[in-house]
């Protein structure tokens, strides 16, 4: 099935399933890219959680799209109940520039506001045809890859600086690193906006080599079009990607919905949301729950943002106006 078809099958179903019409109360879930699929499953166990504990009707509605560009959004005014971004560094931006949330947001919620986590992957076509295996295998000449942007995709981001930490610890030097990063985007065939724009472009469209994605879109892939068309190539160095949750608590207040967006976020580390986050190849935050899918999740060798400066850092040197992907990206 196709994911423009598809898109319109959920959108139907989480209408009915969440009882729009019926609803007593309603939250705004503003979320990224490939997170679709998984809260509309979560969604339907909360609902039930939620009706069986109060007696409640309510309902969920949820809002997609490249990272970046989800941000800006709840910043100019969209009205997020709940953000659950691919960056800490935008829930930051947002507390920052609307102060609709506290700056102390990430310490609200377990695990510092993550319930899961995530990693970036390769998906090839069936057999592998170019051999790609790792990252310097992206750089080759004849190589055509496909990834958002950067600068309005949360995963881009991942992808860019797994590509560039790979690049530093090969080469020993950040000039290194950027020559790696102009050849890798030279091979960019496209940049789409997000993550599930660069799906359909390399699944549905047939263009590229190699799409850089998410873990979980990655299987998606898979499963929406087929095993015997594409592979999964999981290289030996990638990074922790942290998609963390919080709740946009001056909106929420004034929606009479705090409580409600509390709980959402509170259930997302249930032993049931965890099953459900690990069906769908998010890393879960509960150790047993990890362990109870660790056989698909494979033991790699992980950067994190940490590690490269934390996101301040890294947005004001890389992804900001005339920062290190604008001179490096010249097409």
């Amino acid at each position: 099935m196709k994911f423009k078809q598809l898109s319109i099958i959920l959108f139907i179903s989480a209408f009915f399933v969440s009882g729009v019409a019926f609803a007593d109360r309603t939250i705004l879930n503003v979320s990224y890219d490939p997170t679709r699929e998984l809260y509309q499953q979560f969604n339907k166990i909360f609902i039930k959680y939620w009706k069986d504990k109060t007696g409640e009707d309510i309902s969920v509605q949820q809002s997609h799209g490249g990272g970046g560009k989800q941000t800006r959004a709840v910043i100019d005014g969209l009205e997020a109940d709940v953000v659950t971004l691919a960056l800490s560094g935008d829930i930051d931006q947002i507390a920052d520039r609307s102060r609709v949330l506290p700056k102390d947001w990430q310490s609200k919620l377990p695990n510092n506001s993550l319930p899961y986590t995530s990693t970036m992957v390769f998906v090839v076509r069936k057999g592998n045809p170019k051999q790609i295996k790792n990252w310097d295998d992206l750089v080759k000449e004849g190589v055509s890859v496909v990834t958002p942007n950067p600068k309005t995709s949360g995963g881009a981001r991942y992808n860019y600086l797994a590509a560039w930490a790979f690049a530093v610890k090969k080469f020993g030097n950040q000039d290194a690193a950027i020559d790696f990063e102009k050849k890798l985007f030279k091979n960019v065939a496209v940049l789409d906006s997000g993550a599930r724009g660069s799906t359909t472009t390399f699944a549905e469209r047939e263009i590229g080599d190699v799409l850089l994605t998410w873990e979980n879109e990655a299987y998606l892939v898979l499963k929406e079009f087929g095993q015997d068309k594409f592979d999964i190539i999981v290289p030996p160095f990638s990074i922790l990607a942290e998609p963390p949750v919080a709740v946009v608590e001056k909106v929420a207040t004034k929606n009479g919905n705090l409580d409600l967006a509390t709980e959402y976020l509170k259930y997302l580390y249930s032993k049931p949301a965890q099953d459900i986050i690990a069906q769908n190849y998010y890393r879960p935050s509960d150790k047993e729950a990890l362990a109870k899918y660790a056989k698909q999740f494979p033991a790699i060798e992980l950067v994190t943002i940490a590690s490269l400066g934390g996101w301040a850092d890294i947005q004001t040197k890389h992804f900001a106006d005339g920062g290190v992907f604008d001179k490096i990206y010249e097409r």
